[in-house]
């Protein structure tokens, strides 16, 4: 018995050391060596300061004020939010974009919230854009532009929903549309290794090369 209980000892403490301090020294050692941005999160700087993480989405909108010149507050107290026009804007999300806790809707397909919930996106994207896309209508909208993802933080948006975008964004930054064009295929990430998934618009990197054209 006292043999055994001492190999099991050595075992876990051997094991302990090889697995729980040797292993993830080593390959975070590697990975700061090989990839130091992406062993760091993808981190974002402008002007030398932390802004975010290209793997992360973030919001784009702007406080609404009131005719008092204040923010105007829900029924909870919290700021109610509109999209900022001078920017792509992110896809919706059911966390508030919140990069330290991730979730889904989790309504059915049959649920009278969800239903409410896509109405209220629809009506709020052709709001923003028709202006800009006349004769936009719901059939055009891209699915992932009112549809929120299973993260509720994708740093992405299709192709589809970006060039429907880029018409407002060109004409509020008096931006010509082909350069505004340019800079979505330039931020444009493609499929996995070729393959997997559909391409999508980092939104993050794309709204700081604007500011940047229009500094």
């Amino acid at each position: 018995m006292k043999r055994d209980l001492i190999s099991s000892a050595l075992a876990v403490l051997v094991f302990t050391a090889l697995f729980g301090l040797a292993y993830p020294l080593l390959t975070t050692g590697a990975a700061q060596v090989l990839f130091p941005n992406k062993a760091d999160g993808s981190q974002v700087e402008r002007g030398g300061k932390l802004i975010g993480s290209r793997l992360i989405g973030q919001d784009f909108r702007i406080p609404v004020k009131g005719a008092n010149g204040k923010d105007k507050l829900d029924a909870d107290g919290n700021p109610v939010l509109e999209a900022d026009p001078r920017y792509f804007q992110s896809r919706p999300s059911v966390t508030g974009y919140s990069a330290d806790v991730t979730f889904f809707n989790n309504l059915g397909p049959n649920s009278k919230e969800l239903k409410a919930l896509f109405d209220d996106n629809v009506a709020a994207y052709l709001k923003l854009e028709r202006p800009y896309n006349p004769g936009l209508s719901k059939g055009d909208i891209p699915p992932d532009a009112v549809q929120t993802s299973a993260s509720g933080v994708d740093p992405h948006i299709s192709e589809d929903d970006a060039q429907i975008q880029a018409r407002r964004v060109a004409e509020l930054r008096d931006l010509d549309l082909a350069r505004v064009h340019q800079l979505v295929e330039d931020h444009t990430d493609g499929r996995g290794v070729g393959l997997l998934g559909e391409p999508g618009v980092n939104v993050l990197e794309l709204n700081l090369a604007l500011d940047r054209e229009t500094a």
